[in-house]
């Protein structure tokens, strides 16, 4: 009995030092964290070309590309409709004016008694010139990147890292697997392996769910915007769903975007209040409603623990905390599992 508590002593101390590393090295561990999360979504396609006699270099290589280009036509349709809505919203620009200055106006007046003084002119030539002087904001910020742009360049570096990272893992993730399973204690090799097969299958289900969870959500996006009359309904739709894997990105990309397109396309204000309706609407299903039910229930996380967890991660770690919440919720779920039944079968419990 000593012996063993001086094992778990030195399991914890271990644990500790590992968390404790984590923690400062937390700064750096970003790009590393991202490419090991894309590594282990993309690792099957590598296996797959590897069993029809590729080169795992080669087959790395190809999954890396296929990323890339899914990567740069979500850009390439995004990047268009933003600039196509916004030219078309500076063209309307005068008409939203005036049509603000005709029902805004006597409104606010009658309602709440304000008195606004209201100059079309000038109202159109401020917009203009910060429109126009938003070109010139890179000479502004070129003597800020000179003295203080260390964390600017120090993002670019982060990001420029992820596919060198990337490329390594993928072609090496065997071999790593391999060198991280002989590590494993030979008395504790067993019931690890089991751990990690259950973890390995309750990921699996995380990513398909979500992947579920993305086109259900670009369904009702795309229907839902259809129906408010937006004429870019279907790829504002499908570019917000795609992108909710990413906490909150989908939600802003997709109003932004239809905001633009609603105050270009649709007449009255009301219509640009459904646009945001559809956003809101859209937000409280997918956080209360679709993740809890697509996600939480293939990973054996109860509804309610899907929701606690996304905000608690997102309180403690932030970004990446809402981004990591359910998988790791779902690894410790089964290491809770086996702690359960270690407990119940252990004498701490029966005496």
């Amino acid at each position: 009995m000593t012996f063993q508590r001086f094992a778990a002593l030195q399991w914890f101390a271990i644990a500790a030092v590992l968390a404790w590393l984590v923690y400062l090295l937390s700064p750096i561990l970003t790009p590393f964290v991202a490419a090991a999360i894309l590594a282990y979504i993309c690792d099957p396609l590598v296996d797959r070309l590897c069993a029809w006699k590729l080169p795992r270099v080669l087959a790395t290589l190809l999954v890396m590309v296929a990323l890339l280009g899914a990567f740069t036509l979500l850009v390439l349709i995004t990047l268009p409709l933003l600039q196509k809505e916004i030219d078309l919203f500076m063209t309307r620009l005068p008409e939203l004016l005036d049509a603000a200055r005709i029902k805004l106006l006597p409104y606010l007046q009658q309602h709440f008694g304000i008195t606004l003084n209201w100059d079309n002119a000038t109202l159109k030539n401020l917009f203009m010139s910060h429109w126009q002087g938003a070109g010139g904001a890179a000479a502004k910020v070129l003597p800020w990147l000179s003295g203080g742009g260390t964390a600017l360049l120090a993002m670019l570096i982060n990001v420029a890292l992820i596919p060198v990272a990337l490329f390594y893992l993928l072609r090496d993730w065997p071999l790593l697997l391999a060198r991280v399973e002989q590590v494993i204690p030979r008395s504790r090799h067993a019931k690890v392996s089991v751990i990690a097969s259950e973890v390995d299958r309750v990921l699996a289900e995380f990513l398909r769910g979500q992947m579920a969870t993305m086109l259900l959500m670009s369904v009702f996006y795309a229907l839902a915007l259809w129906l408010t009359g937006l004429e870019f309904a279907l790829p504002i739709g499908v570019v917000s769903g795609m992108l909710v894997f990413v906490p909150y990105l989908g939600m802003i990309t997709g109003l932004v975007l239809a905001t633009l397109a609603a105050f270009t396309q649709l007449d009255q204000f009301t219509g640009v209040l459904a646009v945001w309706a559809v956003f809101g609407i859209g937000q409280l299903l997918e956080g209360m409603l679709v993740t809890p039910w697509l996600v939480g229930n293939r990973i054996g996380l109860h509804p309610l623990a899907v929701i606690f967890a996304l905000l608690a991660f997102g309180q403690l770690f932030g970004f990446f905390g809402i981004l990591l919440a359910l998988p790791i919720s779902a690894t410790l779920l089964v290491v809770l599992r086996h702690a359960k039944d270690w407990y119940l079968a252990s004498s701490l419990y029966r005496d």
